[in-house]
C-alpha cells in the first residue's frame, strides 16, 4: 500500500471490467489501479489509459502481472478461468474481488475458498445485486424478523428473448453453462443472502435446449447462431433447505413468458412477505386487516450516503475496498458464494441423472 492507497491489479479487460469494475474503483480515493493484463493487449492498453495511473504496465500473462506490488486483483475473465488466477492471486498475497459465479465448477469454487482461508487473503465475489437499494432495505427487514420464518422462497432470473450473443457466453467450456449460471446465480444468491440461509438438504432440476436451435430468432441483442448455441436456453431449480425452507430457481436467457424478472427475489414468511416486482413490496396482516407497503428507497431513504445516491455497482466496490483498509470481512463471503456454486452444479447433475443431489 503507498500513500495509504491500495494497488490494484485488473485481470480481464472486457465488458464486466469496463461496464461495472474499473468505473466505480476508479472513483475512490483510496485506491489506484496501476496493473492492466488481457490476452488481447490492446484491450489491456486501452484500459491502463483509461483509469490506470501514469505508469501503469500492461501484460498479456496474468502470472506476470501477479509479480507486481500489489494489493488487490480483480478477476474479470471468463468463468473457466476464474479458480486459477484467483487461486494464484491469493497465493502471491493478493486480495481478491472475483467476478461472479465463483467458479466453472464446485469444486474449484471450493479451492478457492480453501486458498483464501490458506493464505490469510480476503476473497469476494462480484455478486452486486446485493448492493442496490431494495436489497439493502430488505436485508434489514429479514435481519429484523419483520417477515419471521422464512420457509419459502422464489429466486426470478427470467429473460423473454434476451440471449448474450457476444463473447464466450454460449460456449458451455468456458462459461460452464447457460443462464442458469450467468443469470441465475445472482437471483440464488440474492435470495439465500436475504433467508440467511445456506444449509442445502436436497436440489432437484430440470435444464432445456428448446429455443437454441431456431434461426433467425428474434432477439433483443440479434439472431443466435444455433451452431454456436451449446449452453442451456433455460434451466429450473427446487432447492428443499435442512431446516425444511423451499426455493424455487427459475432461471432463462429465452422464455415464452411475459411474467419476466431478472436478479429478483420473493420471500414469504410466518410473519409476512416481500417481492421486488413492482420495486420493493411488502406485505402482511396488522390490527386484523391485510396491508402492502411500498418502501420509498430513492435519495434520503435507506440508500442515502454523503449526499448522493449510490448505484450498486459503486457501492459494491465501497464496502469491498472498506473491508480490506478495515480489515473486515467483505459483505459477499467465499463460503457463501461457494454453496451457491454447489448448487447450481447440483441443478445440472439432477438434470443429466434424473435424481435429487442430497447434500
Amino acid at each position: 500500500m503507498s500513500e495509504n492507497k491500495l494497488k490494484v491489479g485488473i485481470v480481464g479487460c472486457g465488458g464486466i471490467a469496463n461496464g461495472k469494475q474499473m468505473p466505480s474503483l476508479a472513483k475512490l480515493e483510496k485506491v489506484e489501479m496501476t496493473a492492466f493484463c488481457d490476452i488481447v493487449e490492446d484491450r489491456a492498453q486501452t484500459a491502463a489509459a483509461d483509469f490506470g495511473t501514469v505508469d501503469a504496465k500492461v501484460f498479456i500473462d496474468f502470472q506476470e502481472l501477479l509479480k507486481e506490488d500489489l494489493d488487490v486483483v480483480h478477476v474479470c475473465t471468463p468463468n473457466k478461468s476464474h479458480a486459477a488466477i484467483s487461486i494464484a492471486a491469493l497465493e502471491s498475497g493478493k486480495h481478491v474481488m472475483c467476478e461472479k459465479p465463483m467458479a466453472k465448477t464446485a469444486y474449484e469454487a471450493r479451492m478457492m475458498a480453501e486458498a483464501s482461508k490458506r493464505t490469510g487473503k480476503k476473497l469476494s465475489i462480484g455478486y452486486n445485486n446485493r448492493f442496490r437499494n431494495d436489497s439493502q432495505y430488505l436485508k434489514k427487514v429479514c435481519e429484523n424478523g419483520e417477515l419471521g420464518e422464512i420457509y419459502f422462497a422464489k429466486a426470478h432470473a427470467i429473460r423473454r428473448r434476451a440471449v448474450p450473443t457476444w463473447g464466450v457466453f454460449l460456449n458451455e467450456e468456458e462459461q460452464g453453462g447457460g443462464p442458469l449460471i450467468d443469470i441465475g446465480t445472482h437471483a440464488l444468491d440474492l435470495t439465500l443472502w436475504l433467508m440467511d440461509n445456506y444449509e442445502v438438504k436436497s436440489v432437484v432440476g430440470n435444464v432445456y435446449h428448446k429455443l437454441s436451435d431456431k434461426k433467425d430468432a428474434a432477439n433483443a441483442f440479434g439472431p443466435w447462431d444455433p451452431e454456436e448455441f451449446k449452453v442451456e436456453d433455460s434451466a429450473f431449480g427446487f432447492i428443499t433447505m435442512k431446516n425444511g425452507a423451499t426455493i424455487i430457481l427459475e432461471s432463462s436467457w429465452a422464455l415464452n413468458t411475459l411474467d419476466i424478472d431478472e436478479a429478483k427475489s420473493t420471500l414469504c414468511g410466518t410473519e409476512g412477505g416481500a417481492d421486488m416486482k413492482d420495486g420493493l413490496r411488502l406485505n402482511g396482516e396488522k390490527y386484523g386487516k391485510l396491508h402492502v407497503t411500498n418502501p420509498e428507497l430513492g435519495a434520503g431513504g435507506v440508500a442515502f450516503y454523503d449526499g448522493a445516491d449510490e448505484s450498486d455497482s459503486d457501492r459494491e466496490a465501497r464496502l469491498w475496498i472498506e473491508s480490506l483498509l478495515n480489515n473486515k470481512e467483505p459483505v459477499v463471503t467465499p463460503n457463501q458464494a461457494l454453496v451457491v456454486s454447489e448448487i447450481l452444479e447440483a441443478i445440472y447433475t439432477s438434470a443429466k441423472t434424473g435424481e435429487a443431489v442430497y447434500f
